[in-house]
């Protein structure tokens, strides 16, 4: 019976599946940190309240597999309190967000553990050229009978001026081709290229990075598409502040240590760079022989960090 009464709660959200042209109207969003366990019993914290057309829903993590769930706050119940900081999440938001403070490239760089692939991870700036599509043909070539992962750092701008861009994602998503982990990567993404990096990206004076963080996540839940607790600062730019927000919001900082247009050569277990809104060519044409190679493995990106 319990089975059943999951499969019924979930059959709303098959209805809006990845190609769905509805979009769902966010109200109310916060931020929070509560345990709570879904209908199969399943422990997870939720870490955003909403309402979603009117009904509230909760933004929860597993906090072991690291996926994150839109669900209505109704299929929760509350669980006894527990220690946040004790779970598989909690360590790498305490971790990565702890000091000393860097000013580009703080958090995780690349994989804690012996991985055996790569990470592929894809950032979506603001831009007026269409994206690298052969980029992403490329990663699902890779699939053999599973969809191949990528992280995919979307900021706001980009996503309300690519909405073919944002349907072709979901396309390939719901086509089983590709496993998109959507990375927060900022609503606007300001960049001054005059401005010295301490006083650009989310770092100039009168940035509201709180609003930066959750504007983006609302707008990813408004498509359908369920934002990770993972977030990518705008040229990898940050300070203690930004530092201490992020694990305020339980959110892990990416990093990279590969990125391919800046000549920083992929090992095992790096995190890959690329630029894949049309402003960074270069790092594309690196990539793809990468991608086409023999013996590429894809790994995604919550794989990257200890149990």
């Amino acid at each position: 019976m319990r089975l059943m009464f999951c499969l019924l709660l979930l059959f709303p959200l098959l209805i809006l599946a990845p190609g769905s042209s509805h979009a769902l109207q966010i109200s109310d969003y916060r931020a929070l940190r509560e345990p709570v366990a879904d209908c199969s019993g399943r422990e997870l914290w939720a870490i955003r309240g909403f309402k979603e057309d009117g009904v509230p829903h909760r933004l929860a993590v597993d906090p072991v597999t690291l996926q994150s769930f839109d669900l209505p706050a109704a299929d929760l119940v509350p669980r006894r309190e527990g220690d946040f900081n004790a779970t598989r999440l909690g360590r790498a938001v305490k971790r990565y967000t702890a000091p000393p403070y860097r000013l580009q490239n703080g958090g995780a760089t690349r994989a804690e553990t012996a991985a055996d692939g790569f990470f592929l991870t894809v950032d979506l700036c603001p831009s007026k050229r269409p994206f690298e599509r052969e980029l992403f043909e490329a990663a699902a070539a890779l699939s053999r009978g599973k969809a191949v992962p990528v992280a995919v750092m979307v900021t706001g701008v980009w996503l309300e001026s690519h909405p073919e861009e944002v349907a072709y994602l979901k396309g390939e998503v719901a086509a089983g081709r590709l496993a998109v982990t959507w990375v927060n990567h900022s609503w606007h993404h300001h960049y001054d290229p005059k401005v010295p990096l301490p006083g650009n990206f989310l770092l100039a004076p009168g940035t509201d990075l709180r609003a930066e963080v959750l504007q983006l996540e609302q707008q990813l839940l408004s498509r359908g598409m369920v934002p990770s607790p993972f977030f990518r600062f705008p040229g990898l730019v940050s300070d203690g502040a930004a530092m201490n927000l992020l694990a305020e919001l339980s959110l892990v900082p990416i990093g990279a240590d590969a990125w391919l247009a800046k000549g920083e050569q992929p090992r095992r277990g790096s995190f890959i760079l690329v630029h894949g809104n049309g402003n960074e060519p270069k790092g594309v044409r690196l990539a793809l022989p990468l991608l086409k190679g023999v013996g590429v493995h894809l790994l995604p990106l919550a794989a990257a960090f200890a149990d």
